[in-house]
């Protein structure tokens, strides 16, 4: 690993970020063909935030939060601060006044393949935190790695400039390529579920707005009346 500090990535666009952000995390990953979820550990501090932000990265060794101090320097307002470790750690890299430096600088949450503590400060402050664990446990200042390369959290990689989504789902990344891609992609899915709501509202079945009915058959679902089924009974 290079003990890097990369200054400078391209970022999408912030306008772009927050507007993914709106749609969620679920529709987005459904509109880009279920790719980019982080995974089902990294849960919110707290409930009810919703964010799209540009990905700024952060590489730490286990319990050792140096680089996400030298990492606060590169932020820029609508950034998402991702910090990924060397090997599995669940300490409690991040906390209060590090959300602190970071709601100064515009920074819109942080996403934490580690440890966050301060939960009760945080949701006081409003500051979003998606993380493994939360864990009290402290850490060092003690060991160099890197800020703006790419990390790998969940299985996916995450590159400076990407752009992160993160709600009560779950965090999911969008390549920075792909943005445009999944803006036109996401609305689409937005204006589809809003007439399958308008239609179920109405009365209609899942079974026949989606064809499902004609398929059951072939599933080998029958339906029987409680006697027949009775009757069929060893």
């Amino acid at each position: 690993m290079r003990n890097v500090v990369v200054t400078d990535p391209p970022r999408a666009d912030a306008g772009d970020a927050a507007r993914l952000g709106g749609f969620g995390v679920a529709t987005v990953h459904e509109a880009l063909g279920r790719v980019g979820f982080l995974g089902p550990e990294l849960r919110p501090a707290w409930p009810g935030a919703r964010i799209g932000g540009t990905a700024v990265t952060a590489l730490c060794w286990p319990g050792d939060n140096l680089m996400i101090h030298v990492a606060v320097e590169q932020c820029r307002p609508g950034d998402v601060l991702v910090v990924a470790t060397t090997s599995p750690s669940t300490d409690g890299l991040f906390g209060e006044l590090f959300a602190t430096a970071l709601a100064q600088r515009g920074v819109r949450g942080v996403v934490l393949g580690c440890g966050v503590r301060d939960v009760a400060e945080l949701r006081g402050m409003g500051f979003p935190a998606w993380s493994r664990a939360v864990s009290a446990q402290g850490t060092v200042k003690a060991t160099a790695g890197a800020v703006n390369v790419p990390v790998v959290l969940g299985g996916q990689t995450v590159r400076p400039g990407d752009v992160v989504v993160a709600d009560d789902d779950g965090v999911l990344v969008v390549p920075r390529a792909d943005v445009p891609r999944a803006l036109t992609a996401a609305q689409a899915r937005v204006d589809k579920e809003d007439a399958t709501r308008a239609a179920f509202q109405q009365g209609e079945l899942g079974l026949d707005r989606y064809g499902l009915r004609d398929k059951l058959a072939g599933f080998g679902i029958e339906y029987l009346s409680s006697a027949e089924y009775a009757a069929g009974e060893p």
